[in-house]
């Protein structure tokens, strides 16, 4: 069946704005400016500020639910369904889980590059689906568990491409890379912990998923704005490249831009992004399938790395290909793409009626989610 000229649409711009999220975070990161406290250009490092920026994008999207409201109840018929009333402290976990895995990606992205960075988080559904297994009761069929064990042998795979790179002096510095490599993986254990919360406590009560956006992004965005203050005095010596070397310079981070006004351009285009990329995702998802949404994330990762090998932010290695080949087919298997191909073989078509109930579920589970990320 052909898509229509607006699910076109929305794919493209899910792509665009998937890509421009990840690229314009580590533009800034690219960017060397002098300080409040010297005249030496060094690299703007201040990760906990980048995500701030991103949950105002997130934040936006409760502004624009609230406007799409507003415009339908003008119609004579509306018909967009708000969802019903719930307790927003209901997202409070969830977006602690939030707050805390992007602002260790962040701090990932500027150890290591924004192809790894992107395929990495691939990562995402070994523990989801683990999780899943043991908190929501769900049943893995034989190939999403094929799916997580193609996606470990494509992480091993795209490890040993960050090393190698590492080896060679590529921009990182080899401990750099192997560490925010990990801090990649890690912050996927928070997030996949995220998507079990929103899947178990919030998702059930039926609220409309830009609200569900948006207030995950005001308690990110209000709680990490506060802690920004401590964070001005928490010491964490060489962790920190800002001269006080503490945990978050937020006014050595505006003194940058203030000497190099592109670096608000960067998290400008971080900002906006989040919030067309959220909206386009749950777009898709409404509008086409949650399949079609995780297909159309690893194409945004493929442009990530060819738009990254374009500016010559990083150097070509085959590993990576191969790697992100590997990470393509797990994410595949899991999310049932290969389903369509089988089921056109007679010994498939049996068996293929008892798996469809436990996938459904775990799209609902991956693509009804945001991506963070998916994100992000």
């Amino acid at each position: 069946m052909a898509w229509t000229k607006y699910q076109l649409f929305l794919a493209g711009l899910m792509v665009t704005t998937g890509s421009i999220n990840t690229l314009s975070a580590k533009w800034a990161d690219l960017f060397k400016a002098a300080g409040c406290q010297d005249t030496t250009e060094r690299a703007f490092s201040h990760p906990f500020l980048q995500a701030v920026c991103m949950f105002l994008g997130e934040l936006s999207c409760l502004a624009v639910f609230y406007i799409l409201i507003c415009h339908d109840r003008r119609r004579p018929e509306p018909t967009m369904e708000p969802g019903q009333r719930f307790n927003p402290l209901l997202f409070l976990p969830p977006a602690l889980c939030d707050m805390l895995g992007t602002s260790i990606m962040y701090v990932a992205l500027n150890m290591t590059s924004a192809s790894s960075f992107q395929m990495l988080r691939g990562s995402v559904i070994i523990f989801t689906g683990l999780l899943s297994v043991a908190f929501l009761g769900r049943r893995l069929v034989a190939s999403q568990w094929v799916g997580i064990l193609i996606t470990i042998v494509g992480l091993v795979v795209v490890g040993l491409a960050d090393f190698t790179s590492g080896e060679t002096g590529d921009q990182h510095k080899l401990n750099d890379v192997i560490t925010g490599d990990l801090l990649i993986i890690m912050a996927q254990i928070i997030v996949s912990v995220q998507m079990v919360l929103e899947e178990k406590f919030v998702y059930k009560h039926n609220v409309h998923p830009l609200k569900a956006v948006g207030t995950e992004g005001f308690f990110g965005f209000v709680i990490l704005s506060i802690l920004l203050i401590p964070m001005y005095f928490i010491p964490v010596k060489s962790f920190s490249t800002n001269p006080r070397h503490v945990l978050e310079d937020a006014l050595d981070a505006f003194c940058q831009i203030g000497h190099k006004p592109l670096i608000l351009l960067a998290l400008l285009g971080n900002t906006v992004s989040i919030a067309f990329f959220n909206f386009a995702g749950i777009s898709v998802t409404k509008e086409i399938s949650a399949t079609t949404r995780m297909v159309l994330d690893s194409l945004r990762t493929l442009v990530i790395w060819v738009m990254s090998l374009a500016l010559g932010w990083e150097t070509f290695h085959g590993l990576q290909i191969l790697g992100f080949i590997i990470l393509l087919i797990g994410t595949g298997l899991y999310n049932g793409l290969h389903k369509p191909l089988m089921a056109k073989l007679p010994c498939w078509a049996g068996g293929h009626s008892a798996e469809t109930g436990d996938a459904d579920e775990t799209e609902r589970l991956l693509g009804g989610s945001r991506v963070a990320e998916e994100n992000k």
